[in-house]
């Protein structure tokens, strides 16, 4: 039997729609908290890039029905710990962020979260998984905004939805029969382990075993196992085969990856929602699906990646901040962000909401969702990515197999979790 995560986000009905504390005052007071504080807002909120059109509307409400006044900034969602790691304790962080479901578990290990007060009914607000990545040892860290997932993006120009290759296989020989100078069949960044993974837990590979309580279990490394050395064994086909250009392999692979399909040269990619605005705007008259079958007929996995508002414990006015993290996430708020932004919702009830069931591109998520694993939100996942990478990098590159790669990858994976916890 193949081994898999089984904390597995199902999308398809429910979710249409990844040391020590700092500071904390305790008074509810704005004005007071900010007092002598030279600050011209009572929070501040750090919301991704090209996001903020989303709340906007929900901003100025709370502003209103709290006589407060809240400064949004753009930054990029997955760098905003690293910032709050430096301007929290030095008074200029955020009072609310946004961040990946993934960085939950090292950034409460590192102190930088609130703990939230939410009752079981505002958690049964959400996807069951999606509002998981928010809870670390019982206590709740944040509330989700989003899910995301890894779509098949096709160029309608170059082929037509009824001749899609169902199989990895198929997608295989028709990348070879349109192979040319400029001309590619499918993409994909198969030299990243979060990428890869669809294809490695497929075959049997995982990254972190379970324990019987369902937590993650770090000395269980499944990345080098029979199954994940099957698995990179087939991806190794697409590169020896010369379907994917050189270029694709390393940091520059995504923008190659992207300007190949915006440009028109390639008929397919696999990337993620982030990437429906750019390639609309590209000109690329695209469509989505889910992701194909692999090889062996298993359905291509994927990690889901949830998307949250949480509250530094630096923030020197945390109730203010984790009522308005409670406001922005709600339902209505939900809604009208996903109109907005179309990112996918996670609360549960708008699986029934025209807006959201009308979407291709939310259904595609869902769909895909069904076969997705939540990312491990674990302090250990943090040394997974680097070996991994650069294990699979020498395995597109030709420079070494994957029975060798691999478990060197994975002895570097426990000396860095072992010193860690040493």
């Amino acid at each position: 039997m193949m081994k898999k995560m089984s904390r597995v986000l199902f999308l398809s009905v429910a979710a249409l729609g990844l040391g020590a504390c700092g500071p904390q005052s305790e008074g509810t007071d704005s004005t007071a908290a900010n007092s002598g504080s030279g600050k011209d807002y009572d929070l501040l909120v750090w919301e991704d890039q090209a996001k903020s059109a989303g709340i906007e509307e929900a901003v100025k409400q709370f502003e209103e029905e709290h006589d407060v006044t809240i400064k949004v900034v753009e930054k990029a969602y997955g760098g905003q710990i690293e910032d709050l790691r430096l301007d929290g304790p030095a008074g200029t962080g955020a009072d609310v962020i946004t961040i990946p479901g993934d960085q939950i578990g090292t950034a409460v290990t590192e102190g930088l979260l609130k703990e939230l007060t939410v009752d079981q009914t505002l958690q049964d607000l959400y996807t069951e998984s999606a509002m998981q990545s928010q809870i670390v040892d019982g206590k709740v860290y944040g509330l989700p905004k989003a899910v995301e997932t890894q779509i098949l993006y096709y160029n309608k120009e170059l082929i037509s939805e009824e001749d899609l290759p169902q199989t990895t296989d198929e997608w295989l020989e028709y990348s070879k029969s349109v192979l040319g100078a400029d001309s590619y069949g499918l993409l994909a960044l198969w030299d990243q382990i979060y990428y890869a993974q669809g294809v490695l837990s497929g075959y049997g590979g995982y990254v972190f075993g379970e324990n019987a309580d369902g937590s993650y279990d770090p000395e269980d490394i499944g990345l080098a196992n029979e199954g994940a050395i099957e698995g990179a064994d087939y991806i190794q086909q697409f590169y020896d085969a010369g379907v994917f250009p050189s270029g694709l392999v390393g940091e520059q692979g995504i923008n190659v990856l992207d300007s190949l399909f915006t440009e028109g040269k390639a008929a397919a990619v696999i990337s993620g929602p982030w990437n429906l605005s750019p390639y609309k705007e590209a000109g690329i008259d695209y469509g989505v699906k889910e992701l194909p079958l692999l090889g062996n007929g298993e359905h291509m996995g994927s990690f889901i990646g949830v998307k949250s508002y949480n509250v530094s414990s630096y923030s020197q006015n945390p109730e203010l901040a984790e009522a308005f993290v409670k406001f922005i996430s709600n339902e209505e708020n939900s809604k009208v962000r996903y109109e907005k932004t179309q990112e996918v919702p996670a609360v549960a009830s708008l699986a029934d909401d025209p807006a959201v069931q009308e979407s291709e591109s939310a259904a595609a998520i869902a769909a895909q969702s069904q076969h997705a694993e939540l990312t491990p939100g674990i302090t250990e996942m943090n040394s997974v990515w680097e070996p991994m990478d650069a294990a699979l990098q020498t395995i597109a590159t030709g420079k070494a197999e994957p029975k060798t790669a691999l478990p060197q990858a994975v002895d570097q994976i426990k000396s860095a979790i072992a010193a860690i916890q040493n």
